[in-house]
């Protein structure tokens, strides 16, 4: 009988061992399928994560590329006196190398004479706003752009081989040539001798176009250049 006792103590015992053991690894796996999906879920993550900074680092790179490269650069400005006044005033311009195109509708231009800032635009729904030609005898202030108001500009333009530059779509790219034709009179008054004038012209995108004179202490051409 003592033997039969002993003999189911360590059947019980052993038993008991296994289950223990039988548990501690179940225990194991759940824990180590635990961090399989942890680490899964985390990759999926990172994988994510990493293809949205890499989206947006290749945005940021584009917008980046764009606002350096694309912009207009200013070449010249002129003027035209009366009165002792500079009444009409031109500012050519051309994009900067590498530029994308830039839309003159949706240009903006700053222009202070001191004491007076004024901000103009293009309407070129507005025949008188718009040239693609000079006058017969190649006068620039003899063509007939000079009735834009103290809001807008107009444009003259020089050269454009592609015909993309149209009162409907008056878009500058690469080689094309434009004056930009201001109303001084309508802006300013007239602007007078020795007055300080800053200008910069705003494409949608990219670099502003910025230019900055003093005109003449004695105005007594009749054309004067400013810059």
């Amino acid at each position: 009988m003592g033997c039969k006792k002993n003999l189911k103590v360590l059947m019980s015992r052993g038993v008991n061992a296994h289950s223990a053991e039988a548990a501690v690894g179940i225990g194991a796996i759940i824990v180590f399928i635990a961090m399989v999906l942890v680490a899964a879920i985390a990759a999926s993550v990172l994988v994510q994560t990493a293809g949205q900074i890499e989206n947006q680092a290749m945005r940021t790179g584009e917008e980046t590329k764009n606002e350096i490269s694309t912009g207009i650069f200013v070449l010249d400005v002129g003027g035209q006196v009366s009165n002792n006044k500079v009444q009409k005033m031109t500012v050519t311009i051309r994009l900067r190398p590498g530029s994308n195109d830039v839309d003159l509708s949706n240009v903006a231009l700053e222009l202070s004479d001191g004491s007076k800032k004024v901000l103009l635009t293009l309407n070129s729904s507005a025949t008188w706003n718009f040239n693609t030609t000079l006058d017969e005898d190649g006068q620039v202030f003899g063509t007939g752009g000079w009735n834009e108001t103290a809001v807008q500009f107009g444009v003259i333009v020089l050269e454009d081989r592609d015909g993309s530059i149209t009162a409907s779509s008056p878009v500058m790219n690469s080689g094309d040539l434009v004056m930009i034709c201001i109303n001084c009179t309508n802006c300013f008054s007239g602007i007078d001798a020795s007055d300080n004038v800053h200008g910069k012209i705003l494409p949608e995108e990219g670099s502003a176009g910025v230019f900055g004179f003093e005109t003449p202490a004695s105005l007594r051409n009749t054309v004067v250049d400013l810059y």
